[in-house]
């Protein structure tokens, strides 16, 4: 198992582990994979990162990271 990526969370993440199993992408109704290192839950499918804030998972579309980009999902630049 990865120390960047991880399917399961630890408890020491500040997200509650039984929130982050129930959580799925806003576009592609698939499961969240857990990235502790960049405080994002990825959707694979979708190429999109999620930011968790404060330790609350923002799961807007618009707020998303594109992971071929690196930008925000919103972001025209």
């Amino acid at each position: 198992m990865s120390s960047e990526a991880t399917d399961r969370p630890e408890r020491g993440s500040g997200v509650d582990p039984r929130l982050l199993e129930i959580l799925i992408c806003p576009v592609t109704r698939q499961t969240l994979t857990y990235d502790r290192a960049a405080g994002e839950l990825v959707s694979k499918k979708a190429r999109l990162a999620y930011p968790i804030r404060g330790g609350i998972p923002i799961m807007l579309a618009d707020e998303a990271r594109d992971l071929d980009t690196g930008a925000p999902e919103g972001d025209e630049s």
